[in-house]
């Protein structure tokens, strides 16, 4: 009788065989869309909160603890239970495997905090393209999955149209747009960090090219002050912000439930007649306001059409697609 066997009555044996099934299933199936990052598991069972995720032939493990059970102990235990099974089910030794905790934060703390110091960067790829992604030093890895879909939407409108990617983090949207042949390309973020990395995923793709430029600023406050003079317009726009952010560099704070109304009234000013704004999050509580988006022309809900079969959990983002009137009337 296998070890499978004896545990498969049990939760533990139901983690491992849904593990097992699952990544029979995924691997085909990102192969076949020519992924080498993908999730396998995604707290399918309720009791072993967690997201397994493949990168090449590495598994980037993070544990989703419920308040309760934090207070209650026994988590380490079960860690061990989930690693044990990712090592065997997988074939990842342990030394490839990274493991990380998300605990419950209080709304208003900001989210990209270092978590570990051991950095491992390797290149991953995706339908076609190429990016760096580190799975030791933060809880993201570089590439948010969960959006895969979207950028392919956003290569397949880029040609021939100019492209402005904000809080572009490292720059994944960049690369597809670039890729699909856009005229050229603007990616706005606060953090230097990110946009090396951003340019490092552009050179990644044989895609650095003075079109394709990376700029240091506050993306809100820079809509803001660009909006009442546009020093240039956009035929497409990604808008994919934190819930929260604050920075010493920024002025006051960031706060998507608080600042998307005067943010895609003023990505509206930056938009050519006809132009499309692609806006997500991912805060849970999100509600668009009707005044938000009264001056486009369309507005239409992608989610949850808009996330990945192997992301079962399909509350991760929420994402629109929003036009400017064609006539050009503001």
């Amino acid at each position: 009788m296998t070890t499978a066997d004896q545990g498969s009555g049990t939760a533990g044996g139901m983690f491992e065989n849904r593990l097992r099934k699952n990544a029979r299933h995924f691997r085909k199936w990102a192969k076949a869309r020519g992924l080498t990052a993908f999730r396998v598991y995604d707290r399918d069972v309720p009791e072993y909160s967690y997201a397994v995720d493949l990168y090449g032939d590495r598994a980037h493990v993070v544990e989703y603890p419920r308040r309760r059970a934090v207070k209650a102990g026994g988590l380490e235990e079960q860690r061990a239970e989930v690693l044990a099974a990712v090592t065997a089910v997988l074939e990842v030794p342990p030394e490839h495997v990274h493991v990380k905790t998300h605990l419950p934060q209080p709304w208003g703390r900001s989210q990209y905090g270092r978590v570990g110091q051991g950095t491992e960067r390797l290149v991953v790829e995706e339908q076609g393209l190429k990016f760096w992604v580190n799975l030791g030093d933060y809880l993201d890895t570089g590439l948010f999955m969960d959006h895969r879909l979207t950028r392919a939407r956003v290569r397949e409108e880029a040609r021939g149209r100019s492209f402005l990617n904000l809080f572009c983090y490292t720059g994944a949207f960049t690369v597809y747009a670039a890729a699909g042949g856009a005229s050229r390309t603007q990616s706005v973020d606060l953090s230097n960090t990110y946009l090396d990395w951003a340019e490092e995923n552009l050179a990644l793709n044989g895609l650095s090219d003075p079109r394709h430029t990376l700029l240091r600023a506050d993306a809100l406050a820079w809509v803001l002050a660009q909006s009442k003079a546009p020093e240039e317009l956009f035929d497409l726009i990604v808008c994919d912000p934190p819930s929260f952010s604050t920075s010493k560099k920024m002025q006051g704070s960031f706060n998507v439930q608080r600042d998307h109304v005067r943010m895609l009234e003023a990505l509206r000013e930056l938009l050519n007649p006809g132009g499309v704004l692609y806006f997500s999050t991912n805060f849970l509580g999100f509600e668009l306001k009707d005044s938000a988006v009264r001056d486009y022309e369309g507005v239409e809900e992608l989610t949850p059409d808009s996330i990945p079969e192997d992301f079962r959990r399909k509350e991760i983002h929420r994402c629109w697609r929003l036009v400017a009137p064609r006539d050009g009337r503001r």
